[in-house]
């Protein structure tokens, strides 16, 4: 068996500034609740556009424990999409992730699917981890599209 998510909210800004403001890694410490520190280790334009190789590192859990991994991230700015994987999987015998980024009316659909498996030695089960995310991402996003939107919201008043 597989996990998988599916999530998606809608942020009143234009693409742009949603496409630009999510993935602009190094801003994650202050977009996301749940990241300590973003290193890029590598950011090389290649046969198969930019690929990104980034180590993350979360904030502490209750038991002290610092979560850090290495993933590689492949964003397609033209396409709006981004196709990513876990490099240093951990828990997970794998971790897929995409996101896209969609026009829906004056705002931006941002959707970000991931697709994983747990290993069997993982502290959770597939079912276990994809409720975890689910609820982890919907906290995440609304974080996000706070903080577009006020970004919108100041650009607009200058």
């Amino acid at each position: 068996m597989a996990g998988h998510t599916d999530n998606s909210i809608v942020i009143d800004a234009p693409i742009d500034l949603v496409w630009d403001m999510t993935n602009d890694l190094t801003s994650w410490p202050q977009l996301f609740s749940e990241y300590a520190a973003v290193e890029v280790l590598e950011d090389n334009d290649g046969a198969n556009g930019r690929e990104i190789i980034f180590r993350l590192t979360m904030h502490p859990d209750e038991d002290g424990n610092a979560w850090s991994w290495v993933s590689k991230r492949v964003p397609d700015p033209k396409a709006r999409q981004v196709r990513a994987h876990r490099v240093e999987t951990g828990p997970f015998e794998y971790m897929n992730i995409y996101w896209e980024y969609l026009p829906e009316g004056d705002g931006t659909k941002m959707r970000w699917v991931q697709d994983f498996h747990m290993k069997e030695a993982a502290p959770v089960t597939d079912d276990g981890m994809t409720e975890h995310l689910n609820r982890n991402t919907a906290i995440q996003m609304k974080l996000i599209k706070e903080k577009v939107e006020a970004a919108a919201k100041a650009a607009a008043q200058r």
